[in-house]
């Protein structure tokens, strides 16, 4: 199967250069000899190094997608853009495998590094090469990559929380080994609840997924003496969840309660890890299947207090649709 994503729209690129670490972007064009001649290279080297959230190998049919190519000013093809953190940082032009290569595989191995820091404090991983508290269910693959952070929407979340994007960051919370709390002069790393203990979140999908679980991590502050901090202001773990699949935009709290779930999931003590605050959440995976959206209703968290907290999200399945993927493959078949 092929990891190269096909762009579709500026809208979509621009959700792609937000929601991974690295992207590759090859803009090729299909009357272009050498971009066909150099496609089995890219395809090899998206195999190779794909990770959801980290590196993902992107392509630009330049006819198609005109603004795009009028962006980037892509006056050669092939020409491959390099991205970091959402910035050019490197471009290849022409048909030239080894400097794409070197390129790619530079780019490849600082992201390898930045993974071992993350996974220094002993942290579970998962297979998409980003921090993850427990390892990936057997059979499934880490595809939080494939959430649509600018179409995310969350009701009742607190005012002084930090971006809801923090949520599906590749990097381990920063509270992990701060007993829950923020490293002094640096920003909270998570979410809150604002005025009860309730979150609405809304998470859609670039593509249909289908889900298996999803792990939640939560990092409760407690206090010197090891006990949980009992200051009024302490959030809480969720406790009960419900799911709604395929909204096409975030459920209000009152049709929640009128809406029925698609699953609903009670989180006892014992399901949190003491060591990575991460509780694993398996889902009844035949109705997860063709997933473009997912509501995730915190309906209580556990204990009396008047916030919850979620620091990380993870979901594991599959990619689903794959409508330009044929065409991917027809090219390289053509150019073997």
């Amino acid at each position: 199967m092929s990891k190269v994503i096909p762009v579709t729209s500026p809208h979509h690129f621009t959700q792609l250069l937000s929601s991974s670490r690295i992207v590759i972007a090859d803009c090729w064009a299909e009357w272009c000899g050498p971009c066909k001649a150099i496609a089995p290279v890219y395809e090899q080297l998206a195999t190779q190094l794909s990770r959801p959230g980290q590196i993902t190998f992107a392509k630009v049919d330049t006819e198609a997608q005109e603004d795009i190519a009028r962006t980037y000013n892509i006056t050669a093809l092939p020409t491959f853009l390099i991205f970091k953190a959402g910035r050019e940082v490197k471009r290849v032009r022409g048909a030239d495998p080894k400097g794409l290569n070197e390129a790619v595989k530079q780019l490849a191995a600082e992201a390898g590094k930045a993974d071992e820091m993350g996974e220094a404090s002993g942290s579970g991983s998962g297979g998409a090469g980003s921090w993850t508290g427990a390892p990936a269910p057997r059979g499934y693959e880490d595809v939080t990559g494939s959430v649509d952070l600018l179409g995310l929407d969350f009701l009742n979340l607190g005012g002084e929380t930090s971006d809801k994007r923090v949520l599906f960051e590749g990097g381990k919370p920063s509270s992990l080994g701060m007993k829950g709390k923020a490293k002094e002069g640096s920003k909270k790393d998570w979410v809150e609840s604002d005025t009860d203990e309730q979150l609405m979140l809304f998470v859609p999908f670039q593509a249909t997924v289908k889900l298996h679980s999803i792990q939640f991590t939560t990092f409760i502050p407690v206090s010197s003496e090891g006990e949980d901090d009992d200051e009024d202001e302490a959030p809480m773990r969720p406790k009960t969840l419900k799911l709604y699949t395929n909204r096409p935009h975030v459920v209000g709290f009152d049709e929640a309660d009128d809406t029925p779930s698609t699953q609903e999931i009670t989180l006892k003590p014992s399901d949190w890890d003491a060591k990575t605050g991460t509780a694993k959440v398996e889902l009844r995976f035949v109705k997860f299947q063709n997933i473009s959206s997912l509501v995730i209703f915190v309906v209580d968290g556990e204990g009396e207090r008047e916030k919850t907290r979620i620091d990380r999200l993870r979901f594991f399945g599959e990619t689903g649709e794959k409508r330009a993927m044929g065409k991917l493959e027809k090219v390289g078949d053509e150019t073997a």
